[in-house]
C-alpha cells in the first residue's frame, strides 16, 4: 500500500522510524516529558490524598509506586511522540535532519543498507510497515513500535547521495 503524501511544514525524516531510532533522537525537553510525567502521577495522587485522606499514609506505598510507574510509562509514550513528530516533518527538527544526515552519510560509506538488514520477506515488510505507519497517533489504544526492519519509510534514499 503506497504511503499517503501529507504536506508538512518542515522537511521529513522517516515515516515510519524504527523505535530504537526515534529515542536515540530524543532532545533534552522529551526526557523533560518524559520525567514530568513520571512525577506527575504520584504527585496528583499525593494531592488528592491531602485532600480526602484514605487512612494510614503506610497504605499509600503501593499504590504511589503505581502511580510512578504508570507515570513513566505514559511519560514514554509522550517523548516517543514528540520525537516521532519531528521525524515526520510536523514539528522543528533542524537538529534532527543534521543528525540524519550524517548518519546516513555514514552507512552509505560503509556500504551498509540505509535502513538496517531484514530477516523479513518484502510481503512481511509491508505488513510490518503498514501496521506501525502513523502508531504513535494511536497510542491512547495501544502502544505499537516498529521494530522491524524495512524498505518502506516515505522517503527517496537519493537524497542521501547528494550530501556526499
Amino acid at each position: 500500500m503506497p504511503i499517503k503524501d501529507v504536506e508538512t511544514p518542515y522537511p521529513v525524516i522517516d515515516k515510519d522510524p524504527h523505535f530504537f531510532r526515534v529515542v536515540r533522537y530524543f532532545r533534552p525537553s522529551d526526557y523533560a516529558a518524559l520525567a514530568a510525567g513520571t512525577a506527575a502521577a504520584p504527585a496528583i495522587m499525593l494531592g488528592f490524598e491531602k485532600l480526602n485522606p484514605s487512612g494510614p499514609a503506610k497504605a499509600m506505598r503501593g499504590p504511589l509506586r503505581l502511580a510512578g510507574f504508570l507515570g513513566a510509562v505514559g511519560g514514554f509514550l509522550i517523548a516517543y511522540q514528540r520525537s516521532s513528530l519531528r521525524f515526520w516533518g510536523w514539528e522543528e527538527n533542524t537538529a534532527e535532519v543534521e543528525k540524519d544526515k550524517a548518519e546516513m552519510a555514514q552507512r552509505i560509506a560503509e556500504g551498509k543498507p540505509l535502513y538496517g538488514e531484514s530477516q523479513l520477506s518484502p510481503y512481511l515488510q509491508s505488513v510490518a510497515a503498514g501496521n506501525s505507519r502513523n502508531a504513535q497517533l494511536k497510542f491512547n489504544a495501544i502502544p505499537w513500535f516498529n521494530f522491524a526492519n524495512h524498505d518502506q519509510h516515505g522517503v527517496e534514499a537519493a537524497k542521501y547521495n547528494e550530501t556526499q
